[in-house]
């Protein structure tokens, strides 16, 4: 593998691929390109370290090996079995193969991935008389199969878990918000670390954390321990050693105010102690609050929010919503506000016409982020219905 100039394949949430190819172009990727879900890029052995370390809205970062046509499942086996696994993969290390398929010849991505397994170890018994282990809870190599109809793509994992796992939460409330997602949409809302930030309905403090990171330009990986890239055969520690240290002396100090509210008790604890463990105590500030009951006491203001929604509270929809915009209304004036929804007629119960409408996943639930502006007095012709 050539390690000078690698191709890169980062994957991302759908309405995050902008936000993403902004973070790799700014941590200087090169030949950046915004796909479906994904950004690819080339870059060194270092850059991919760096993306790893520091990128906030990459789920998975790969690195593509092996790419063919195969018309049937003994051609796909055939031409797995003679690559030279040995380049990626030690006798005496463990694997795992996480599959997509989209294809009417290869329609069960299950069964794709055992071939690709049993090509991968009757390889290494062939060669080595030696059978390398399968772990798919913690392997020490991880491969990416793709299948898309007639085309497979063979990548090697850099990343190991998933990177929204940043290693901080050690608490969460009933369906709490991924980090990606939580982090995307604060970039996508403009927040920069400039002014005040507030969440007023905080859950277990994701968002406050990942705007805290943001503001502070703390690397997204920064208590996270383990990459899958460590277990590499050309890992070079002391380079990882070396970009840790370079973006960790860029840290800034924040001097504005991060807040969260909740009504809920067991919520308020669980971001105390996720907070504790992101060791932001001092910078981070949860109370127990109704948003509903709340006035605006930071200037300048940033809101941004996931109202609860589905399972995790009862709550009378229509009503809910009107208290938003009504509290928008009358207590917070001169805000920027965003919140997100899978309630998709949520703005004509809000009351307010929103300037931007972006359409984002939470998990496999469809969802509207909003962003509202409020004025002192009346600004007729500024709400703009855009929808991106």
């Amino acid at each position: 593998m050539n390690t000078d100039n690698l191709q890169i394949q980062i994957k991302t949430f759908f309405g995050l691929e902008q936000v993403l190819a902004e973070e790799v172009k700014k941590l200087g990727g090169k030949n950046v390109e915004a796909k479906n879900r994904a950004v690819t890029c080339e870059g060194d052995l270092g850059f991919l370290y760096k993306l790893n370390y520091s990128c906030r809205t990459a789920l998975k970062i790969l690195v593509p090996i092996m790419e063919f046509k195969a018309f049937n499942e003994s051609k796909f086996y055939d031409k797995l079995f003679k690559f030279e696994w040995d380049q990626f993969l030690e006798k005496h290390q463990s694997f795992a193969i996480d599959a997509t398929v989209n294809s009417e010849r290869f329609n069960h991505s299950q069964f794709m991935t055992l071939k690709m397994k049993d090509a991968i170890v009757d390889y290494f018994q062939e060669k080595y008389k030696i059978r390398p282990s399968v772990n798919k809870d913690n392997p020490d190599i991880k491969f990416h199969l793709h299948i898309d109809r007639e085309l497979v793509s063979i990548s090697l994992d850099s990343s190991g878990d998933a990177l929204f796992k940043r290693g901080y939460r050690k608490e969460q409330t009933v369906a709490p918000i991924n980090e990606v997602l939580a982090s995307g949409m604060l970039q996508l809302a403009g927040w920069d670390g400039k002014g005040n930030f507030l969440d007023p309905m905080c859950g277990s403090g994701t968002l406050l954390i990942e705007a805290a990171m943001i503001a502070m330009d703390l690397p997204a990986q920064t208590f996270r321990r383990n990459f899958a890239f460590q277990n590499w055969k050309n890992y070079d520690s002391e380079l990882f050693k070396t970009i840790k240290e370079v973006r960790l002396n860029r840290v800034k100090e924040f001097t504005g105010k991060i807040v969260g509210y909740d009504i809920n008790y067991d919520a308020l604890d669980a971001a105390r102690t996720n907070i504790e463990s992101a060791e932001m105590e001092d910078i981070i500030e949860v109370k127990k609050q109704n948003f509903f009951d709340s006035e605006k006491d930071m200037f300048p203001l940033l809101m941004v929010f996931n109202p609860p929604y589905d399972e995790r509270i009862s709550i009378n929809d229509d009503d809910f919503y009107k208290k938003i915009g009504d509290t928008f209304k009358q207590h917070y004036p001169n805000t920027l506000a965003w919140l997100i929804s899978a309630d998709l007629d949520a703005p004509k119960k809000i009351g307010l016409r929103p300037s931007r409408k972006i359409k984002l996943f939470n998990g496999k639930l469809e969802t509207r982020f909003l962003q509202y502006e409020m004025y002192d007095g009346s600004k007729k012709g500024k709400y703009i219905n855009k929808e991106e």
